[in-house]
């Protein structure tokens, strides 16, 4: 999961960076409306990105977690 996190932010850096230069919200119009969605898109990208890589549980806490349930498990099956 981590991994992926950190490749979408990856791709998603070298796409604002070939895109930085080309788009400007300086136009009127419909040029300037699709650059600042453009631009709105990747931050959401990069936000929503950096959000599940930081609040993403580590694979230790999972791995106790699993445990601690089969231990309950096992104590709940042991007394009936």
């Amino acid at each position: 999961m981590r991994n992926r996190l950190i490749l979408c932010l990856l791709i998603c850096a070298v796409m604002l960076y070939y895109a930085v230069p080309r788009l400007t919200i300086h136009f009127s119009g419909i040029d300037g409306v699709f650059a600042f969605s453009w631009f709105l898109l990747a931050f959401f990208v990069i936000g929503g990105n950096l959000a599940g890589f930081l609040y993403s549980e580590k694979k230790k806490k999972k791995i106790q977690l699993r445990l601690e349930r089969a231990r309950k498990v096992r104590k709940f099956v042991a007394e009936h």
